[in-house]
């Protein structure tokens, strides 16, 4: 399988200042080094995105349309090769993963539409005899920083919304999973993005290369999908400069089911709720909140359900639950059971760590009072 690996910067690959392994979370193997940028690297795509961005905006709404609608044809048309690289690098299953490609295709169709919808605001003024016209103008620069766990859908969401009103972008993915954001950004390039408007950049000293960057008055957006912790120092760095953000944090979802409750359905929509994407998505039920009277049938069955999935490798067929994105997401999931064990949960199922390589822990259900610590993490 073809891997891009290199820096895109002003529209050419190029070598940074070192590699990142980026591994196979199913077997442990690595499957690519990818190329991480220093300063240098850092401060070139900041100043690509800045030069482009004084044609881009400028560019006719249709034709910045065109080019989305083109990359969502080239990524519907790939689909299953797109998958695969998801699946290898970020351990889901095949089908979430092709799931996912698709999802994330959408966003380049739908803001394609959006590209020439951008409207104003025609008002009267307080004082009545003047008029006011509001217009919406493209902001500029734009830092995307994405996570691992769409590492597709969560690169598209934010690159889509941002060509169309005609910023330019720097897209950091995730250390993780930069081979999924590299295949999107190539398909962009075949699309007949011009040179500058996109770039991708992964850090080699990820903490204070995006804090320079958010100190740069060349940027002017900052597009955060991640966790609580992290977005809560990335607003403090914006502040400084007061730099708009958009930000998606964490999530802790409840999934509550009543006394009254059809207890099948309950389990079945419990399944999708807590289970899609393998349970690492920010909307996923996180806590289940559950009658007394219904209890011990809903867990019964909710137990038996989960322990029905096969644990496998993403590329396996049949495979439904696949591996942690690493090892050490891993442990931090079996850290949490054994945690709420220890402070009086009732393992109903798994809570075992698996032998042999790859990061995988197997479906678990554990029943715990209110006042257990696990309650206030995101799984």
């Amino acid at each position: 399988m073809q891997l891009k690996t290199d820096l895109y910067i002003d529209g050419a690959w190029v070598k940074g200042d070192g590699t990142l392994p980026v591994t196979d979370p199913s077997t442990g193997n690595v499957i690519a080094e990818v190329q991480t940028a220093g300063e240098a690297q850092c401060d070139a795509a900041v100043t690509a995105a800045h030069n482009a961005f004084k044609t881009w905006s400028k560019t006719a709404p249709r034709v910045r349309a065109e080019i989305l609608r083109k990359a969502f044809e080239i990524m519907i048309a790939e689909a299953d090769h797109l998958a695969k690289i998801v699946s290898m690098e970020n351990g889901k299953v095949f089908t979430d993963a092709k799931g996912e490609i698709t999802y994330a295709a959408e966003f380049f169709r739908w803001f394609a539409e959006e590209a020439v919808r951008t409207p104003g605001d025609y008002r009267h003024a307080p004082s009545g005899d003047k008029r006011i016209l509001v217009t919406h103008q493209p902001i500029g620069v734009s830092l995307l920083i994405t996570p691992w766990n769409f590492p597709a859908a969560m690169a598209t969401r934010k690159i889509g919304p941002a060509l169309a009103a005609g910023c330019t972008v720097i897209l950091k993915p995730a250390s993780e999973t930069p081979l999924t954001a590299l295949a999107i950004v190539e398909i962009l390039e075949r699309a007949g993005v011009p040179k500058g408007v996109v770039n991708f950049i992964l850090p080699s000293k990820t903490g204070p290369m995006i804090s320079k960057m958010l100190h740069d008055p060349r940027v002017r957006n900052l597009s955060f999908t991640g966790s609580t912790e992290v977005g809560r120092t990335l607003l403090k760095e914006s502040a400084d400069c007061v730099l708009r953000t958009s930000m998606e944090l964490g999530g802790n979802a409840p999934f509550v089911v009543l006394d009254d409750a059809n207890i099948d359905d309950a389990v079945a929509g419990a399944m999708i709720a807590k289970m899609r994407n393998g349970g690492a998505a920010c909307t996923a039920a996180n806590r289940f909140i559950v009658a007394k009277s219904v209890a011990e049938e809903f867990t019964t069955k909710f137990a038996k359900a989960m322990g029905a999935l096969k644990l496998a490798p993403g590329l396996e067929e049949g495979a439904q639950l696949g591996a942690s994105v690493s090892v050490k997401e891993r442990n931090k999931i079996a850290d949490l059971v054994s945690a709420a064990v220890k402070a009086g949960g009732k393992l109903l199922l798994g809570g075992a760590t698996p032998d042999g390589a790859g990061a995988f822990y197997p479906a678990t259900v554990v029943t715990v009072t209110k006042d257990n610590p696990i309650l206030d993490n995101e799984v």
